[in-house]
């Protein structure tokens, strides 16, 4: 907070608004203000007609999660009830700031997060605001388990899903529902490889969205069928441009075969089971027990 607006605040009479700056996980920003005039600065413009408040914010200097909720009107131009059920906002960063509408430059900024769960109903929707200390509530370190823990093609992973042997781009000739898509002979990838890979829509009314892949069958007539565990929400339609990636069942076989990661596995596959830490040395070459039937 700069000097000018300290001096602004403490004078007793002031002119400040708050701004809300709301960015998707799709590059979309949506900017609005609780001001009756639109205010910008830093080459946003927010704008003044979207109905949108928020209760009191909830603030501590522990680890405690910052927290508040926002309220607004649902518009096809601004935030509409469409693109909050095919989950646009799930995770949107949010930023706050109190701003003097009069003098723009002389703005805090307040809170910055992201959205939560939102619930909508009667023209207006309601969403969560989580602060930043909510990562914290994430569970951390590693687990000892014969599977990988690693997220396909992230970072622990390092497979590159880019690449030819693991992904491809084309359109389908069917649409089910959103969900059961059909493609043309997919000859350069075995029967489930998609499975448990994602499905990724590049275009059409869905663009950006995308969902898990339960299903990956090859016809009869050499077609290839892809089902999805939930639907995509949103009208998928024949021809929009969908990408499939490859689905790793976690398994080292998987890794080292289908692959060639093992390098990088992150199970514990040669760990022993809990009959071995029930062992105890014996000199009799049976220690089954015996029978209990003599």
């Amino acid at each position: 907070m700069n000097t000018a607006f300290q001096a602004h605040l403490a004078s007793g009479l002031t002119t400040t608004c708050q701004c809300w700056q709301i960015t998707r996980a799709d590059g979309v920003i949506h900017c609005f203000t609780d001001h009756d005039r639109d205010v910008s600065f830093a080459g946003l413009t927010f704008r003044a007609d979207s109905g949108l408040s928020a209760r009191a914010l909830a603030q501590s200097t522990g680890l405690a999660v910052d927290n508040t909720e926002a309220m607004g009107v649902l518009s096809d131009d601004a935030i509409s009830e469409a693109a909050i059920e095919e989950g646009r906002f799930d995770g949107a960063e949010v930023r706050i700031w109190l701003v003097n509408w009069s003098a723009p430059g002389q703005r805090s900024l307040r809170f910055r997060g992201t959205i939560g769960e939102v619930r909508r109903g009667a023209g207006a929707f309601h969403a969560e605001l989580r602060g930043l200390t909510e990562a914290l509530n994430a569970p951390g370190g590693r687990a000892y388990m014969r599977v990988c823990p690693a997220v396909l093609g992230d970072a622990a992973c390092g497979v590159d899903l880019t690449s030819e042997f693991y992904s491809v781009t084309g359109a389908a000739l069917l649409a089910e529902r959103s969900q059961a898509f059909t493609f043309a002979a997919l000859a350069a990838f075995d029967a489930r490889w998609f499975e448990r890979g994602r499905l990724s829509v590049l275009s059409g009314a869905a663009e950006g969205l995308s969902g898990i892949i339960k299903h990956d069958r090859s016809a009869p007539d050499g077609t290839r069928r892809i089902e999805l565990w939930e639907p995509i929400r949103a009208r998928v339609a024949p021809g929009d441009l969908l990408r499939l990636s490859a689905g790793c069942d976690k398994r080292a076989e998987t890794c080292r075969f289908k692959f060639d990661n093992i390098a990088n596995f992150r199970g514990f596959p040669f760990i022993p089971g809990e009959d071995w830490l029930m062992a105890v040395p014996a000199t009799a070459r049976d220690t089954s027990g015996g029978s209990l039937r003599e």
